[in-house]
């Protein structure tokens, strides 16, 4: 395997490490570091319309690809992009920041790890 091939598999499997915990943030990690990180992310694809992850490991979104498309696809199957991308880009992200502070501040519960 070659050095560029490597780096970009690593940033992938960074990325994919990143993306299957999110869903967990709010409850492993205190608001005051897990809103404003989401928060970036959000701010991230309004401002610039991408993920800059995403072009770590040599996938265009020229096509509607987000990462989530991109590791379905590698799975095998044809998702919907524009549904994912939707998904992703407008309601997960933000879903996520409400319900981190839901959970830890309205509910009085604290972040597992930190």
């Amino acid at each position: 395997m070659t050095s560029g091939k490597l780096k970009t598999e690593a940033v992938f499997l960074l990325h994919l490490l990143l993306t299957i915990g999110a869903p967990f943030l709010p409850f492993l990690v205190s608001w005051q570091i897990s809103v404003p990180v989401l928060l970036l992310v959000i701010a991230q694809h309004a401002i610039f319309g991408r993920c800059f992850m995403l072009s770590g490991h040599e996938v265009s979104e020229d096509d509607g690809s987000t990462f989530y498309s991109h590791v379905i696809e590698r799975l095998g199957f044809q998702p919907n992009k524009k549904a994912i991308r939707f998904f992703v880009r407008k309601i997960l992200y933000a879903l996520l920041t409400v319900l981190t502070l839901i959970w830890q501040l309205l509910l009085h519960n604290t972040a597992l790890l930190f």
